[in-house]
């Protein structure tokens, strides 16, 4: 649909099938509680694609010489319900406790992964998303100190250089992700991403201890 823009569907369920063979088609849910589930398919498609993440100067100090570590797939739980906490805009979130349990048996499935940022030992921001062979589909971030879910994005990045992930995907556009260097992509060009890169493959935990490229922060 044109109004609102990229609705596809609504209806059935949050199996695990039929999640996966959404993500493999470019569709993602998106709804409220009071609303069945919506299925969205939106044209344009805002993309990240990793080489062309864009690290402002203060993210590089940060990313240099700031107090955070980022983990990954540590605290999937935590860091999905933190990006379902209410917000400052107001507190309604999209991310209901139906949404949240699909996640998490993707996430045991070995298709969902979260990225954590920690400051000491207190979880302070983070992302959790799908991937899908070649393509991670990011889904939601939050952030409860300055850049710290910049500061995850850049580890996603880095993930995604060592793991061959070609393009994130951001779903519809907004000025934050266009900062850090995402645009927008025609839907049938996103498509054809998918064809040749996202494959239905469950991945491994990600785990620490895979050689990491020099940090996006260190050009």
């Amino acid at each position: 649909m044109r109004d609102p823009p990229g609705l596809l569907a609504a209806g059935g369920d949050l199996h695990p099938a039929r999640l996966l063979a959404a993500y493999e088609r470019g569709i993602f849910p998106w709804y409220s509680a009071q609303q069945p589930i919506l299925w969205w398919s939106p044209d344009p498609r805002m993309v990240l694609f990793p080489d062309e993440f864009n690290v402002s100067r203060s993210l590089r100090k940060t990313l240099k010489n700031g107090p955070y570590r980022t983990r990954v797939d540590h605290a999937f739980g935590a860091t999905i319900r933190e990006c379902a906490a209410p917000r400052r805009s107001g507190p309604e979130t999209w991310l209901n406790s139906d949404m949240i349990r699909a996640y998490e048996r993707i996430f045991e499935l070995g298709f969902a992964h979260s990225i954590e940022t920690y400051l000491g030992n207190r979880l302070v921001g983070g992302l959790y998303g799908v991937r899908m062979g070649g393509v991670f589909f990011g889904e939601s971030m939050f952030s409860r100190e300055n850049d710290a879910s910049k500061v995850a994005m850049a580890r996603l990045v880095d993930e995604c250089r060592v793991r061959d992930i070609q393009a994130i995907d951001c779903q519809v556009a907004s000025s934050h992700l266009a900062s850090l260097g995402a645009r927008e992509v025609a839907r049938s060009e996103f498509v054809a991403l998918l064809r040749r890169h996202a494959r239905r493959c469950p991945s491994d935990r990600w785990v620490e201890s895979l050689r990491m490229p020099p940090p996006v922060s260190a050009s």
